[in-house]
């Protein structure tokens, strides 16, 4: 029987059909209350955020460690193994360490502490004295004393083996008969202009390292320059500087306009609008984005009883050329600079551009004879409107720009030349003669 039932597939033991086929009574599973539900997302959320904030931290631990990599094996090594940064410390072993990068974390439109922080060491103070005259039964005498005529502020930018050198605004240094530079640790020195361009209101001064103390030599910093080329409206702005002359401050806005055409003194200049308040002795100062980095040197501010919050910087893009170019001149003796020969020439500001429809420039009225321009074949009625890298505006211009040029160096100048009624531009080479010693008699 049991063997029949094994070999017939259709016979199945009572037993195991009562289990195959009673149905056992069904347990319904229990609901979680709400408090278990609760505690149960509480933990879920904590554990989920636990482990995307370690991928997150790893994630920005890796990208450092990679650029910190890719920095350190970008530095070209020579073949004993030094950087090229390091074989252009200065001689004098003193070299003043670039500003702190700041955390993108750190930065804010209410909280801009570690930028302010980061940047204060590369912003100074400068002060402009010169000798006053006083005028009695009038006549006028001068006097020995020496008066605070203005306040304007500077970024430092660079050092050489034997200077520390400040870029600022020429308006700031105009007239000075002495310059006093105030650093982020209270102490103050002398400084020189090292170069200036008036149309362009720059000016790069000058501080000798054997007038600073080494505790100023450590709180100082060169300041990181960014792209305000890549500026847009509408981002933040962080103007630092010596307001009203009472010392280092820091005023935030954002970029309002750029590429804005403002007419100052007769020149016409390109700059960025910016509703960050800058006052009186912000000019040479710095225009920071939110990395720290500057963008701009505070040089106007638009005053009017309509209009508030109006503020100018010129891009820092657009002089970067120029502030190399100031920061290399060296100071000549009057026999070693040189002469070009123009005798008379005329300032052609806008008005007269408009007017007159010519170029804006140095209108030359005459030559003197056997002169370098004569023999470069500049004659009456050209317009120079640039002398190597520097644009001439007018007579001042190209003094200045002669001040500090050898004799005996050849230039490049950009002129314009009336031809059949119309104005072409023409480029001359010149080779500057020395200055023709003049009678005193």
């Amino acid at each position: 029987m049991d063997e029949e039932r094994n070999n017939n597939p259709m016979m199945v033991d009572p037993y195991i059909y009562r289990l195959m086929h009673e149905q056992m009574p069904e347990k319904k599973p229990e609901k979680p209350s709400f408090f278990k539900k609760f505690v149960l997302l509480i933990l879920v959320a904590v554990l989920f955020g636990g482990i995307s904030g370690g991928v997150f931290i790893g994630i920005k631990y890796v990208e450092k460690r990679l650029e910190s990599k890719k920095t350190v094996e970008e530095q070209p090594e020579d073949g004993n193994g030094t950087s090229e940064l390091e074989e252009k410390k200065p001689k004098s072993g003193i070299v003043l360490s670039t500003s702190t990068e700041i955390s993108e974390t750190a930065v804010s439109a209410v909280d801009v502490s570690a930028i302010a922080e980061s940047t204060m060491p590369s912003v100074v103070a400068i002060n402009n004295y010169s000798k006053q005259s006083y005028t009695y039964f009038f006549y006028d005498f001068p006097s020995s004393d020496e008066v605070l005529t203005g306040s304007g502020s500077g970024i430092i930018i660079g050092q050489n083996e034997k200077e520390v050198l400040i870029v600022t605004n020429y308006h700031v240094v105009d007239g000075a008969e002495r310059l006093s530079v105030q650093f982020v640790d209270g102490t103050t020195a002398d400084a020189v202009v090292k170069g200036s361009a008036s149309s362009s209101d720059l000016a790069v001064l000058a501080v000798k390292f054997e007038d600073l103390t080494e505790q100023t030599t450590d709180s100082i910093r060169i300041a990181r320059l960014g792209n305000s080329d890549s500026v847009k409206v509408g981002e933040i702005a962080i103007a630092v500087g010596n307001a009203l002359g009472y010392g280092q401050s820091v005023t935030v806005g954002y970029i309002s306009a750029k590429e804005r055409q403002i007419t100052i003194d007769k020149v016409t200049h390109t700059l960025i609008q910016t509703d960050a308040a800058i006052n009186p002795g912000n000019s040479g100062g710095a225009l920071l984005n939110k990395n720290g980095e500057v963008i701009g040197i505070n040089t106007a501010k638009y005053e009017d009883y309509k209009v508030e919050g109006m503020g100018f910087a010129i891009p820092i893009s657009n002089i970067l050329s120029l502030i190399s170019e100031l920061s290399n001149r060296e100071e000549l003796k009057e026999d070693e600079k040189g002469y070009l020969g123009i005798d008379r020439g005329t300032d052609i500001d806008d008005g007269y551009s408009e007017r007159f429809n010519i170029p804006k420039g140095l209108y030359v009225n005459a030559v003197a004879k056997g002169s370098a321009a004569e023999k470069a074949g500049i004659r009456s009625t050209d317009i120079i409107v640039r002398a190597d890298k520097v644009i001439i505006y007018g007579m001042s211009d190209l003094q200045e720009f002669l001040s500090y040029t050898k004799a005996g160096t050849e230039v490049e100048l950009v002129i314009y030349r009336a031809e059949k009624g119309e104005y072409k531009e023409m480029t001359v080479r010149v080779t500057l003669d020395k200055r023709p010693v003049r009678n005193k008699s």
